[in-house]
């Protein structure tokens, strides 16, 4: 049976009480944070943290003495664990606000890779394994075009100062309702399929260059 040299820490806090001068709370709070001086400080057994893995070697005594196994995901410190999955969360979030603002509908790659993230969400507050991601997870995507309607709000200015056929409406006229139906009318409308076909085959031409570039360089 092998032998596993196994790192295990827990985080323990230290702290200490300063009083600070000040115009805020805020300003108080950046005074003592910017303080470096801990010669006051305390350990605060109290608060520490959990105990978690954060290094094995095979062999006795190997810690360090060679390459490290990866660990578990379930044996690492939790709070490091849902800081990580904060990211994935927030591009979701992302993702999905892109949509809603196009007026689309979460695309499948959307869904399934949610799904996931609520596993994996799920597995971090039991503290089990994280989920397998399953293979067929799809690429990421990219937003080619984006209607804002800030910038409509700045082409109807622009039109009404030169177009006499609307001669004694004002920009302001215009509400942010009738731009906001405005917007959702041109995008379910309009067909870019094919600037869509052309961004994707520029984008395979720069690929093809870029590998080629590196596969035989000079």
């Amino acid at each position: 049976m092998p032998a596993y040299t196994i790192e295990t820490t827990y985080t323990l806090p230290l702290f200490r009480h300063g009083t600070y001068i000040a115009d805020t709370p805020e300003a108080a709070c950046k005074a003592a944070l910017d303080d470096d001086n801990w010669e006051s400080s305390k350990k605060d057994y109290d608060s520490s943290g959990e105990i978690h893995v954060t290094g094995i070697w095979e062999g006795d005594n190997a810690a360090y003495a060679g390459s490290p196994i990866t660990v578990p995901s379930h044996f690492e410190e939790s709070v490091r664990r849902r800081a990580r999955h904060f990211e994935i969360l927030l591009g979701l979030l992302k993702m999905l606000f892109h949509d809603v603002q196009a007026g689309r509908s979460p695309s499948g790659d959307w869904l399934a890779k949610s799904s996931w993230a609520i596993a994996r969400g799920e597995a971090i507050l039991a503290k089990a394994a994280d989920p397998i991601e399953a293979p067929d997870t799809p690429k990421p995507s990219h937003v080619l075009a984006r209607l804002e309607e800030e910038r409509v709000r700045s082409a109807i200015a622009a039109v009404l100062e030169v177009d006499r056929d609307f001669d004694g409406l004002s920009p302001v006229s215009v509400s942010d309702a009738e731009i906001q139906s405005a917007c959702v009318s041109v995008v379910t409308a309009m067909d870019l399929s094919d600037a869509v076909s052309n961004a994707e085959f520029h984008a395979a031409m720069a690929s093809i260059r870029a590998a080629y570039g590196r596969l035989h360089p000079g």
